[in-house]
C-alpha cells in the first residue's frame, strides 16, 4: 500500500466524520422546533456510510479502495412527540403540536464519537507523515 493510499483512505474517513458532525449539528439546532403536523415535524438526519471494498465502488470523490464514502442521508424513524398546547400558534385544530424527534443525549454521543474518529484519522495522517519524513532522513545519510 502506497503512502498516497494511506492519505487518501484517511481523507475519506475525515470527510465522512465531518458529514457526521454536520448532521449532528443540524439535529441539535432543530432539537426544539415544533410543527403543526407529524409530517412537518423535524426528523433527525443520519448519514449512511459505505465501505469502498473494491475498485468498482470507488468514484472521483472517494477514489481509494479501503476508504469510506457517505452513500446518503436518512431520516430517523423515531416517532415525534405530540404535545397538547392549544395556546401555541402552531397547534393543529385539535390543539396539538409536534416536536422534533431529536434526542440531545444521543446527539451528544454521536458528536463525541465523530470527534474521536476524526482525531484518530488525523493521527493516522500525522503518523504517516512522520514515517515519510523519517524515511527521507534515513536516505540522506
Amino acid at each position: 500500500m502506497s503512502l498516497n493510499n494511506i492519505f487518501g483512505i484517511a481523507g475519506t474517513a475525515l470527510n465522512a466524520q465531518m458529514v457526521r458532525m454536520n448532521s449532528t449539528a443540524s439535529n441539535m439546532a432543530n432539537a426544539s422546533t415544533m410543527a403543526s403536523s407529524q409530517e412537518e415535524a423535524y426528523k433527525a438526519k443520519r448519514p449512511v456510510f459505505e465501505a469502498l471494498l473494491n475498485q468498482e465502488m470507488t468514484t472521483q470523490g472517494a477514489q481509494f479502495k479501503g476508504g469510506v464514502r457517505v452513500s446518503g442521508m436518512v431520516d430517523d424513524q423515531t416517532p415525534n412527540q405530540k404535545i397538547h398546547d392549544p395556546g401555541n400558534p402552531m397547534s393543529d385544530k385539535e390543539g396539538f403540536v409536534y416536536t422534533s424527534n431529536v434526542n440531545e443525549v444521543v446527539e451528544m454521543v454521536e458528536m463525541m464519537a465523530a470527534s474521536r474518529s476524526y482525531q484518530n484519522n488525523v493521527e493516522v495522517v500525522n503518523t504517516a507523515r512522520k514515517l515519510m519524513m523519517r524515511t527521507l532522513e534515513i536516505t540522506k545519510s
